[in-house]
């Protein structure tokens, strides 16, 4: 057997307002058979579904590639939609049949140029109001309707419906870009929802990122501009092959929709009593600045994802009731009610209970997330914000009229849509609980961007949060358009000196005059790295060489603004950081760890320069190679100079800088077994339990068990008392917290002035869970684990565990058991990849091919 899956193109299936213009294709091989590698394809693409018109035959090519092909074949039309197919031969001269057909349909392709003006109500002149806007108009559509795309895009958020059917099921798009460069357009295929005859094109438009609230604690508002506007592009193409375009104008009528306010942090007022009865006026123009660019959607939707029922009702002290839906998530309450007309539901939202069992929101500071309903009175009415979102598990009713039942409340989970990629479990419950906190963490929080919290008045793109867990992103769910659309948006705010800012989109511009913490609004170590780290590790994850070629020049400007600000252009030691950010050995009442920011900023400069050696490489730039592999070499030297004695004691004696030194190989090779053994000495001082902030946190397991103390990395993995991972767990814990001790041993609360209960940065330790406790991992040599490495290290006493990873070729997995003093272990390799083998104990690898595999050794006495 040997068959080919259905094509993606640019990694989705079958997409429609696709933006490339040369698009690629990757598809998965299956085979009962073992060792199966192809050998070559042959790709076709038509206009036609039946392959009657071909434009481009890739003819036989002699290659094993199977993931982002390249398209070759003649300039592609905008607005047109192209089938695919592929076939393949593998290695021992089995072909397969066809594939098969998928399609992709072209965008506008006119980069950039939108012909459609924004328009927006001449009421919307208050920066200081956030109401909704409601915008018509009635079209004919003509008989013989061959095909209806509708494009759309909003400063602000929106929705749109035709014929009073909702199109698409998006939440809070086009999301969130740097709105003064960036500006992304969504397509839609409406052609079963338009009728010959007229039809009513409605959109509803809301205050969004665009014009409302942001980094509340600073005081931001209205940063991109103080109006909301819409702007739409219908094509409507008909049998006889003619075409009409029909765009928003002044043509178009406006009104106040029923939404009195909807703000992202502080939630939503709605009065059913004002549907049906708009007051209708024209709309106006809205002129546009000429920086914008307006281009297709590159990124995932954010779309709804699940559904969550309440597990409980309480009741508090002043015997209100409060829905506990067992899980701490992002998105939104729909919920069912009867009543008269002027009844209210009044909802608030809170992560957690304090620990007298009361309603806690002092951690969302400025965050009000309510929502505020009244009802119309007419028979059951349904209702769910459409223009804000909340970060909860916990959901206090204040007003509602009748009785309250469980049936009549729903939580739905939003996230940016993104395929589940990776499966863990063990023998340890509590390490199952955390991978299950660590992956709520995450949609939690990737949300259009990866935000840093979902519930307080700042949901921000911290670039700090987003390297260090984008290993364990990527293993998660696949992450791939997610961060190519991050990435854009992060190039668009880099300054002119090649300087990132600590978020993407970047809203904290100038915050420094009013924000005591921060000094600098851009570029601290650790976060702005992001710009070099991000697009590596894609690449390693996903082999997606496009992904270094788009960022490359933006890589060079981050490494150039390091150089220039490093002393000699080796030790950077000016400028503000936020370094090992919450460590545990920060001074009272400080967030700053006590590791110095000149050796984390050094250690994080050397990791963007070797980045850079590697990246040069890929992509075959030889004097770029040679100039960062000598840049490299010096940094590394003076690291080693200013922070090791001539003895090898490491200057620095906290946890991270040991971590650091060892994770990043910058240790003196003869004093790497001082380094471990005095970070053993550090870690035994606080009774094998972790000190370490944002910086060390996400390389602490993994310079141990690299190191010859996988014991103590089990050990610090497995604490159940503060400070560890599953303290948080045994405290009830369902996502990962912003502070080890955000809720403290004796029931108290870290200040409520930076305390998240869905942070999800030091989920980080997520990766080693899978490449150590279950040992499945790429070989970034080989990337997009087209060679995939199996190293499992048992210990701390667990006797099985097992992870899968959809890889780009297909579904891997592993599985080990102890049984008595025999391993067993158990793995599957995908067709076109290949697996290398070390199990515990044994110092050779084993070169394997594709298919399942069960080993069986005896452990020595000493394990």
């Amino acid at each position: 057997m040997l068959k080919i899956s259905p094509i993606k193109c640019e990694n989705l299936k079958n997409p429609i307002g696709l933006d490339s213009e040369i698009p690629r294709f990757s598809w998965v091989i299956e085979s009962s058979h073992k060792n199966v590698i192809q050998k070559s394809y042959e790709l076709e693409t038509s206009t036609d579904e039946e392959f009657q018109n071909k434009i481009w035959k890739s003819g036989v090519v002699e290659s094993s590639q199977s993931q982002y092909v390249d398209y070759k074949g003649p300039q592609l039309s905008a607005v047109t939609r192209y089938w695919v197919r592929v076939r393949i031969t593998d290695t021992a001269g089995r072909t397969s049949s066809w594939s098969p057909t998928a399609f992709f349909e072209t965008s506008l392709m006119n980069h950039g140029v939108w012909k459609a003006p924004f328009i927006s109500s001449g009421e919307d002149k208050d920066p200081a109001k956030s109401s909704g806007w409601l915008f018509k108009k009635t079209v004919s559509v003509k008989e013989g309707l061959a095909s209806a795309r509708l494009y759309a895009t909003a400063l602000g958020v929106y929705e749109a419906s035709v014929n009073g059917n909702r199109i698409g099921d998006q939440q809070m798009a086009p999301g969130w870009t740097n709105y003064s460069k960036r500006l992304l357009y969504q397509c839609y295929d409406i052609t079963e929802t338009l009728q010959e005859g007229e039809n009513q094109i409605v959109a509803h438009v809301g205050a969004g990122w665009y014009k409302g609230d942001l980094a509340g604690w600073v005081g931001k508002r209205c940063i991109y501009g103080n109006r909301n506007a819409i702007t739409m592009q219908i094509l409507l193409v008909y049998k006889d092959k003619s075409q009409e375009w029909i765009m928003t104008d002044e043509s178009w009528k406006t009104a106040k929709s029923p939404v009195i306010s909807s703000e992202i942090y502080h939630g939503e007022e709605y009065d059913a009593r004002r549907e049906g009865h708009a007051s209708w006026t024209m709309a106006e123009r809205v002129p546009t600045a000429e920086s914008i660019q307006i281009t297709a959607q590159d990124g995932p939707l954010t779309l709804p994802q699940e559904i969550l029922k309440p597990k409980e009702i309480l009741v508090d002290k002043k015997g209100r009731s409060i829905l506990d839906f067992g899980q701490n998530m992002t998105g939104v309450v729909r919920f069912k009610v009867r009543g008269k007309a002027g009844d209210r539901v009044k909802l608030k939202h809170a992560e957690i209970l304090s620990p007298p069992g009361e309603f806690y929101t002092e951690n969302l500071r400025s965050a009000r997330q309510e929502i505020l309903y009244t009802l119309k009175g007419e028979g059951t009415e349904s209702y769910q914000p459409r223009f804000s979102f909340q970060g909860f598990r916990y959901v206090l009713v204040e007003e509602y009229p009748g009785q309250i039942q469980a049936d009549n409340f729903e939580a739905i989970v939003l996230h940016s849509q993104m395929k589940k990629s990776g499966e863990f479990e063990c023998s340890h419950p509590l390490l199952n609980q955390l991978h299950h906190n660590i992956l709520w963490g995450m949609k939690g929080n990737f949300f259009d961007i990866p935000t840093d919290c979902p519930q307080r008045d700042e949901r921000l793109g911290w670039t700090g949060d987003a390297q260090v867990f984008i290993s364990t992103a990527c293993t998660l769910m696949d992450t791939s358009g997610f961060f190519t659309k991050w990435l854009r948006d992060m190039r668009s705010e880099q300054n002119e000196k090649g300087g990132i800012p600590h978020v993407i989109p970047d809203v904290l511009q100038n915050a420094s005059s009013q924000d005591d913490l921060l000094k600098g609004d851009h570029s601290a170590t650790g976060w702005a790295d992001a710009m070099t780290i991000c697009p590596w590790e894609i690449y390693s994850q996903y082999g997606d060489r496009r992904i270094l070629e788009e960022n490359y020049d933006a890589m060079k400007s981050w490494v150039s603004y390091m150089r220039r600000e490093a002393r000699d252009e080796v030790i950077w030691d000016s400028g503000f950081h936020f370094g090992d950010w919450v460590a545990l050995d920060a001074k009272e009442g400080s967030y700053f760890g006590a590791t110095p920011n000149d050796l984390t900023a050094t250690v994080f400069y050397a990791n963007s320069v070797h980045i850079m050696i590697k990246t040069a490489k890929v992509l075959g730039f030889e004097d770029d190679l040679k100039e960062y592999s000598a840049l490299y070499k010096r940094i590394v030297t003076a690291f080693q100079n200013e922070f090791f004695t001539n003895t090898g004691r490491l200057a620095v004696n906290t946890q991270t800088a040991h971590v650091l030194a060892l994770y990043f190989n910058l240790a003196p090779k003869p004093f790497i077994r001082r380094t471990v053994d005095t970070l053993v000495r550090l870690l035994e001082a606080e009774d094998d339990h972790l000190l370490t902030g944002f910086l060390g946190t996400p390389y602490l397991c993994a310079a141990l068990s690299r190191n010859g103390r996988l014991d103590k990395a089990y050990k610090l993995l497995l604490q159940e008392d503060y400070p560890s991972w599953l303290y948080q767990v045994k405290q009830g814990a369902t996502t990962i917290w912003e502070h080890w001790d955000g809720l403290k041993p004796d029931g108290s609360l870290w200040s409520p002035d930076m305390n998240s209960f869905n942070h999800y940065a030091y989920g980080s330790v997520g990766y080693w869970m899978y490449t150590a406790v279950a040992g499945l991992s790429l070989d970034e040599d080989d990337p997009g684990y087209k060679t995939i490495l199996f190293k499992p290290q048992p210990g701390g006493g667990l006797t099985r565990a097992q992870a899968s990873q959809m890889t780009p070729y297909g579904k891997a997995s592993i599985s080990w058991e102890i049984k008595v003093k025999t391993y067993i272990c158990t793995l599957v390799i995908p067709a076109n990849a290949k697996g290398r083998l070390l199990l515990p104990g044994q110092e050779e690898w084993k070169e394997l091919g594709s298919g399942e595999y069960t080993f069986q050794l005896d452990l020595p006495s000493s394990f």
